[in-house]
């Protein structure tokens, strides 16, 4: 081996691969999206953990979701028993009635602003920087973009925000990275076209007519007829679970013969 050879450094290893998170379906988003909100938010100690009854209203909030849900008891039922064996939700019993805390500051990250970041994209979904920084500062400081970027950077780097566009495109929208890889191709596809946001700019501009193309159309109402199928079938893996289960006996009169 030759002088040169010896003396050129040795190749610096590779970085580890970004971490590939389990996909979480649209129940389970939802649980774990208002966990945190209401966390984040409560005035009082009585209202956090959440009962299974005020889970299943904040589920069902018109305000700060989308899509609105009209999910029923049993279908956030399954959305909780989906959530413990992944270690993200606990269940505390010894009360009145049981409550569910999120464990997400544990699994996923210790950083408050960070996980209001992502507790707003489980709750609304694909947005741009401009929206979510305004929305996820209802649940903890973010001043500027330019702080949300300083927020975004890691949680980036382990792919728990994945961006469906350009990162430096003005009004880039970003998603949580808890999709099915299909659905995350079609939400690509459906906002790698769409218009810059005036709020990810943090300015003004007259409103201009756009026209959407017949294909994002279509996949845009594509998108919402998957979100509702998915809903359906958490409904209907719940009904069949509550049908599987045997009934009880009913009770005999008094002096009724036996059977």
């Amino acid at each position: 081996m030759s002088d040169a050879a010896a003396a050129q450094p040795a190749p610096a290893p590779a970085a580890p691969p970004a971490p590939q998170w389990e996909p979480l379906s649209p129940v389970e988003r939802r649980v774990l999206g208002v966990l945190v909100e209401k966390q984040k938010t409560s005035k009082s100690s009585d209202s956090y953990p959440l009962t299974l009854n005020a889970l299943q209203t904040g589920c069902n909030q018109k305000s700060n979701r989308d899509p609105v849900f009209d999910l029923d008891e049993l279908e956030v039922e399954a959305g909780i028993e989906a959530l413990q064996p992944k270690g993200l939700v606990t269940r505390i019993t010894g009360g009145r009635v049981d409550r569910f805390r999120h464990e997400l500051y544990t699994a996923w990250t210790g950083d408050g602003p960070q996980l209001a970041v992502l507790a707003e994209l489980l709750l609304r979904g694909p947005q741009t920087k401009g929206d979510l920084r305004v929305r996820a500062s209802r649940m903890a400081p973010i001043d500027t973009l330019e702080v949300l970027e300083e927020v975004l950077k890691p949680l980036v780097e382990r792919r728990l925000v994945v961006y469906l566009t350009e990162p430096e495109r003005r009004g880039a929208v970003l998603t949580h990275g808890f999709h099915a890889l299909d659905e995350l191709d079609r939400l690509r596809a459906m906002h790698g076209g769409a218009p810059a946001s005036p709020s990810a700019a943090g300015e003004v501009v007259a409103p201009r007519a756009a026209a959407p193309s017949a294909l994002a159309a279509l996949e845009a109402k594509l998108g919402a007829a998957l979100d509702e199928l998915a809903a359906l079938a958490a409904r209907v893996a719940a009904l069949e679970q509550r049908c599987a289960a045997p009934a009880a006996p009913s009770p005999v009169p008094p002096g009724a013969p036996p059977a």
